[in-house]
């Protein structure tokens, strides 16, 4: 099984697209080498801007190169990114709906031994509720590809997170991908698992293990948490007895909170969600932060079975 970091998966994909269009335009905030960027830098250097630790610069400058045509691709470390520029990706980018492509790398805990400064558990919350802005949370290379790929169609802003570390291959280069639209996995009826990001391996482990339980679950990669795919969210809620879902997030504001209110206005059902405490989060490896919450495949199956209990 392969694994590669969804980061190093948006420079390839940019670095192949760049052979034939010059208007790629890639900046980081003194951060090429934590995106894997280097190679981009090295080879398209006029396609190329290194702001320094100026994460507000960053935004602003992606901002005005896309308004000269230019499509744009900021990256910088999620936790300062969605934090220190936010006022720019408000107005610079979303507000002036600008063709900005927001990169937040190592996102939710990667930094998982630098502590709080450095975990962005927050961004789905902030970066949702700008108006104009959408957000994704690819799971895995693959993935990052087709959605980069989709994202340099078109001229919208949109921010994407990924984490620091190799990630196991969930899709191939045949997968099906639709923009915008959730992926489904198993047709189970007893319990639909939804969840995003480096999530969703663990999720689809969790799954095959409900099995030896007589629990059949579905789950839905929502890679697009914003726009939300509430169509197919809510076809499979509908179908099961229950919904968890799993997130590298904190409790408000994120995935779990938006499929709550997704499926209680359509098709009620009793949802949990599987999340990251409302507090500072242990200092460690992200296995072990991973461990120490829950958020692993036995984690995530010893939840389901206890939920399926009140169900």
């Amino acid at each position: 099984m392969n694994r590669i970091a969804n980061r190093q998966a948006i420079c390839e994909t940019l670095c192949e697209k760049a052979k034939t269009d010059r208007n790629i335009a890639v900046l980081c905030s003194d951060s090429k080498g934590s995106a894997s960027l280097t190679p981009f830098a090295e080879s398209y250097p006029d396609q190329y801007v290194e702001v320094g630790i100026a994460e507000q610069n960053l935004v602003g400058i992606s901002a005005g190169l896309a308004r000269c045509g230019k499509k744009v691709f900021a990256a910088s470390p999620a936790s300062f990114l969605t934090t220190r520029s936010y006022e720019q990706a408000k107005v610079d980018v979303a507000y002036s709906g600008t063709n900005v492509t927001l990169i937040g790398i190592s996102g939710g805990i990667s930094y998982g031994a630098l502590g709080m400064t450095h975990h962005s558990l927050q961004d789905i919350a902030a970066m949702s509720s700008i108006p104009g802005m959408r957000v994704y949370l690819p799971s895995d290379r693959h993935q990052t590809k087709f959605l980069i790929e989709n994202l340099l169609e078109d001229n919208l802003p949109a921010y994407v997170r990924v984490g620091r570390h190799a990630v196991e291959d969930i899709y191939d280069e045949t997968s099906s991908f639709v923009f915008n639209r959730a992926v489904v996995h198993g047709n189970g009826t007893d319990l639909l698992l939804v969840a995003c990001g480096e999530m969703v391996q663990p999720a689809l482990a969790a799954a095959g293990l409900l099995k030896e339980q007589k629990i059949q679950a579905a789950v839905l990669d929502m890679y697009c948490i914003k726009p939300l795919d509430t169509k197919t969210l809510t076809e499979y809620a509908s179908k099961a007895k229950a919904v968890l879902t799993v997130e590298e997030h904190s409790p408000f504001g994120g995935l779990g909170a938006m499929v709550s209110q997704a499926v209680a206005g359509v098709c009620p059902k009793k949802v949990i969600n599987l999340t990251l405490p409302d507090a500072p989060v242990i200092t460690g490896e992200a296995k072990e932060v991973f461990d120490y919450y829950g958020l692993n495949t036995e984690g995530i199956r010893d939840r389901a079975v206890e939920l399926m209990k009140h169900v």
